[in-house]
């Protein structure tokens, strides 16, 4: 069985070892044993940092990514909970497609205001309905 420092599962991956230290406390890697100070790791860890990684990415929490993880620490992908996920970024996506868009017809607009193009008030008006806690929340 290979074995790897934190360094080397540093440099592997492009991730911090503060990061790696993070990760081992909230139980989503284990360390088997330590090499004078440094931690050592089975070579399978890098590819279950690559599942937190593209997990990560794709907006599950820590936590959720948890429970992606049998007990034996093999990886136990919920399909339902995966197509969730996809319907979610599905929808993050329009949104933003049509933000981009409304900014830029904004930024070619030849209104002479902003506030004149309907286009761009229609920008606005989406704004304030998209982020409704938000405008809560800096209110205080």
């Amino acid at each position: 069985m290979k074995l790897l420092d934190i360094a080397q599962v540093a440099r592997g991956t492009g991730m911090a070892a503060s990061r790696l230290r993070f990760y081992e406390e909230k139980g989503l890697i284990v360390s088997i044993g330590r090499r004078g100070l440094k931690r050592l790791f089975e070579a399978g860890v890098i590819e279950r940092l690559s599942l937190i990684a593209l997990a990560q990415t794709a907006g599950f929490s820590l936590d959720e990514i948890a429970g992606m993880f049998d007990v034996a620490g093999k990886p136990r992908l919920d399909r339902a909970r995966l197509s969730a996920k996809a319907d979610d970024l599905d929808q993050t996506i329009r949104r933003l497609s049509a933000l981009r868009d409304g900014l830029r017809h904004a930024a070619a607009c030849p209104a002479p205001s902003h506030m004149a193009c309907p286009t761009f008030r229609r920008l606005l008006k989406g704004a304030v309905k998209a982020r409704p806690r938000a405008f809560v929340d800096d209110l205080g």
